[in-house]
């Protein structure tokens, strides 16, 4: 697709012409040939091969079905989470956020051992705040079934919402919410009983602009969660530009129209409700960028949280922690900036996990459509690039990828890719009625020989589910041991993927305490299995413009015990718990209740 572009207000005499599929991350102005996009409901398996390197061909790329029928039911109306996001888009003069936008959180509000929903509206960005509709919670009422309790809860922030990081900042064992916005951001404390205040402005943390993902982590060790955010660009109505589709179309632009990348910001916790902004003490003042995903991990494990951010356009920032006292971006130095051809993508989502069995945390980056993924592979501390060696250099591109995961969804053992997608720019002209940026989702299967298949049904589901995904949020609902979906959709209804996989395998959930009881995000776990040892981190923040369940899914096929688990808590003390003679259920590790361990650790 070819789009062309001009300032608002300026008179067109000169059509420029855009990158070929261009949104956010490819923008730049220059000469293209146009190309022709499949109609979205088409299989992936008709796609695969757009944007792939044939010197690396992908020979996993096929379909394969996993026990003759779909993985998932979307079962959102049907069990309460009645929500429909508005971006205000108007046609004939669409403004950039609208299309980037649409947040979700799965987390637990009322600490009843379940996990409620959160949906993030938008609204208008012509609109004043009040005219805005509000964010929505839903409470789980402990079966997977759900409970508008919007009303009177106060998180119904009316601010031009983007997405949402959860995590008990206070220590109170309440979970609090952070709403990025294009404008003021919002703090939402947790008051228990589903309400909840507006504390931004005593906080301190309200970051001005246009902001992404956000995650919560403890970046100095010291027992509370600080705060990154990850910026878009600097942005305004009055600096739009216009774009348009080889047809005359109104359409959006990408970042490089704008060429105004911004700085993320650091909020350090005070440990009084307060934060200070130490970006620039830290050492980010002087990098700019188009952040949009964040996954926070200890990369070279040296007990101190690490800070990845996928950039859209520009080369992504890998903040290594030098025990609290600087962050230091050595994403090129590591191998995690760029792909194996020197190329910066739009990284949208993205996810850290142990893919490999080998004791640290790989990345994932997804992009933009005719881009292939980018999978790095850790190689103690250092990354190697292999998506085509993984399976993925073919199916993914013919679509744009926004929320991911990397979680065992079928309980075999073995991680599985689940990709929500949607397009940035009208690829092709849709009957009317239709929404020109819908897209099927994608799933791959993890296999035992460290690659992925392509799954049918499409994203596992019959028949294949077609919107313009943003967040996908990861968390088991229902307590099953199956690991839902909750999807928001960009002018679309929300979708809440049931996953109704195989009931013969076993698993856990492993919820990790710290000492003032709430999730102990960043502790690293080892899992003993006898012929495999796993690790995992506690972590919510990953995927884009999401929140996710904290507990540490563990699917075990036909393993019915776990021998043991080694904790390292953030703090850096290590302690063992185990064995665990009876699986298929929810494990609590509470920092002080374990063995000391003998494991070393680095201490603060």
């Amino acid at each position: 697709m070819a789009t062309q572009i001009r300032p608002r207000g300026a008179v067109l005499i000169l059509a420029t012409i855009l990158t070929a599929g261009l949104g956010p991350g490819l923008g730049a102005c220059q000469p293209t040939v146009m190309v022709a996009e499949q109609d979205p409901a088409s299989t992936a398996t008709a796609t695969a091969g757009q944007g792939a390197d044939s010197a690396t061909a992908d020979p996993a790329a096929g379909a394969e079905p996993l026990d003759n029928g779909p993985w998932f039911v979307e079962e959102a109306v049907a069990r309460g989470i009645d929500f429909r996001h508005q971006s205000g888009a108007d046609p004939d003069r669409p403004l950039f956020p609208e299309i980037m936008v649409g947040g979700a959180a799965l987390f637990d509000m009322d600490s009843d051992g379940d996990l409620d929903a959160y949906l993030v509206q938008s609204g208008s960005l012509r609109a004043p705040a009040a005219d805005r509709p509000g964010n929505q919670l839903f409470r789980n009422d402990g079966d997977g079934r759900f409970t508008d309790v919007s009303a009177g809860s106060g998180a119904d922030d009316r601010g031009f919402g983007a997405g949402v990081a959860a995590g008990d900042y206070d220590n109170d064992g309440d979970t609090d919410l952070y709403v990025t916005n294009v404008g003021s951001n919002a703090l939402l404390r947790n008051d228990g009983g589903g309400r909840f205040s507006d504390v931004t402005a005593e906080a301190g943390v309200a970051a001005e602009g246009w902001s992404a993902s956000a995650a919560w982590l403890d970046l100095d060790r010291d027992g509370d969660l600080d705060l990154y955010v990850s910026r878009y660009l600097v942005w305004s109505a009055q600096s739009d530009r216009e774009c348009f589709t080889p047809g005359g179309m109104a359409d959006y632009c990408g970042p490089r129209s704008y060429n105004q990348p911004q700085q993320d910001l650091l909020y350090r916790n005070q440990g009084d409700g307060r934060f200070s902004d130490d970006s620039r003490a830290l050492g980010m003042g002087t990098v700019f960028g188009t952040g949009l995903g964040v996954a926070p991990g200890d990369f070279d494990d040296d007990g101190w949280p690490d800070i990845f951010v996928a950039n859209d356009g520009l080369p992504n920032q890998l903040w290594m922690n030098r025990e609290g006292l600087a962050l230091v971006d050595e994403a090129p130095k590591r191998g995690v900036a760029v792909d194996e051809e020197g190329q910066a993508k739009a990284g949208m989502g993205t996810a850290a996990t142990d893919l490999d069995d080998d004791g640290d945390l790989d990345l994932l980056v997804v992009n933009l459509h005719a881009e292939r993924d980018s999978l790095y592979i850790n190689q103690g501390g250092y990354f190697s690039f292999e998506t085509a060696r993984w399976g993925l250099g073919q199916a993914s591109p013919a679509f744009t990828r926004f929320g991911t995961g990397l979680i065992d969804l079928d309980n075999d053992g073995w991680l599985d890719l689940f990709l929500a997608n949607g397009r940035v720019t009208q690829h092709t002209q849709t009957a009317q009625g239709t929404d020109p940026y819908a897209e099927a989702k994608l799933l791959f299967r993890g296999l035992p020989e460290r690659r992925f298949r392509l799954v049918t049904p499409q994203g596992g589901t019959e028949p294949p589910l077609i919107s313009a995904s943003r967040a996908a949020a990861f968390g088991d609902v229902d307590d099953d041991g199956r690991v839902d979906v909750l999807i928001a959709n960009r002018d679309g209804p929300a979708q809440l993927l049931r996953n109704i996989g195989p009931r013969d395998r076993h698993w856990a959930l492993l919820r990790v305490l710290e000492r003032h009881g709430r999730d102990a995000y960043g502790a690293r776990l080892t899992v003993d299995l006898g012929e495999r040892t796993l690790t995992r981190e506690v972590q919510a923040a990953y995927s884009y413009l999401a929140s996710n369940d904290p507990r540490v899914h563990l699917g075990l096929g036909a393993l019915a015990r776990i021998p043991a688990v080694t904790v390292r808590w953030p703090t850096g003390e290590t302690e063992a718990f185990g064995p665990f003679d009876t699986v298929d259920q929810v494990i609590t590790l509470r920092q002080g209740e374990g063995r000391a361990s003998d494991s070393a650790a680095p201490q603060p």
